[in-house]
């Protein structure tokens, strides 16, 4: 499987050495107009200051975008237009109307997008929807996302963090939610970039929310889920290792105590495991737009978060 990267930034980095450790694929160009990317390249990757010509290029079989969201649908509908499958990092889009063109040129095309919602690549995640019978009927999920920092310019705090956290809840429930509420908890310019923390509230009816808190304002890394069920809780802790354990049910739907009953996820990365089943799903010419509805979906949420 032919690869082109286009993007060779801080997440395209970690795409690069993920490449580099996956078996049947190879990247054989890499659009970035870094001057430093000349390093990065693998030996025989041909590194392209535009990045139209890696995805034009003959030798290409698929793309992965890791560049700003505000880049994304240029660089996916060109991809889709060259008739290149795409693996698209999170959030699709910054904005609704263009996540739906991709969307609309994906079905006019028959073409294949990903995206790359990392958390819902987890193995953790695949066992936690495994096990999700054996709790009952959900009453509520919660969330916690974020670290402190990285404070960027020109990237929404929320759309950077609740991207995950939504899409967690879309892919659990099967549905769009009812009703949604955000409120911005904290804000901060730091670096002359924005830190923030936000709190988002999804109704799924009137038996089952999603609340998520999120941002960049955090003391420390944090990333874990909660799925409360009538009978137990399953939580999906991915600090400082992803980690699975199940519990009794809490009152008030709080976070449980306690290491709870350890359930055992294979060490997989979520990246290693996203490109991975990426560039089967393009061996066997899968035409699914699962992964993209759902993106959009996203945007969709996020843009009505404000």
């Amino acid at each position: 499987m032919r690869l082109a990267l286009i993007g060779a930034g801080r997440w395209g980095r970690i795409v690069l050495r993920t490449i580099a450790g996956l078996p049947g694929v190879t990247l054989t160009r890499l659009g970035s107009g870094n001057p430093d990317s000349l390093a990065l390249a693998p030996k025989g990757c041909v590194v392209e200051t535009d990045w139209r010509q890696a995805v034009t290029a003959p030798d290409v079989d698929a793309v992965i975008i890791a560049t700003p969201p505000q880049t994304h649908a240029e660089i996916c509908l060109a991809a889709l237009r060259a008739h290149k499958p795409v693996l698209v990092e999170k959030p699709l889009t910054l904005d609704l109307a263009e996540a739906e063109a991709i969307l609309a040129e994906a079905e006019r095309l028959n073409g294949l997008v990903w995206v790359e919602q990392t958390q819902l690549f987890q193995p953790g995640w695949a066992m936690l929807k495994q096990l999700l019978p054996g709790l009952g009927r959900l009453r509520a999920l919660r969330s916690e996302a974020g670290n402190h920092g990285p404070f960027r310019i020109g990237a929404p705090v929320l759309w950077d963090w609740g991207a995950h956290d939504i899409a967690m809840a879309l892919d659990l429930t099967g549905t769009v939610p009812t009703a949604i509420a955000s409120r911005r908890l904290e804000h901060k310019i730091i670096d002359g970039g924005d830190g923030a923390l936000h709190h988002i509230r999804l109704e799924f009816g009137p038996d089952l929310s999603a609340e998520a808190t999120l941002g960049n304002l955090f003391p420390s890394r944090r990333r874990r889920f909660a799925l409360h069920g009538e009978a137990g809780v399953l939580v999906l802790d991915d600090v400082p290792a992803a980690r699975l354990s199940r519990h009794a049910v809490t009152a008030g739907f709080a976070w449980p105590e306690g290491a709870g009953e350890t359930v055992t996820v294979s060490p997989e990365l979520p990246l290693s495991r996203a490109v991975r089943l990426f560039a089967a799903a393009v061996r066997r010419d899968d035409r699914s737009l699962n992964s993209l509805r759902l993106g959009v979906r996203v945007v969709r949420i996020l843009a009505a978060c404000g």
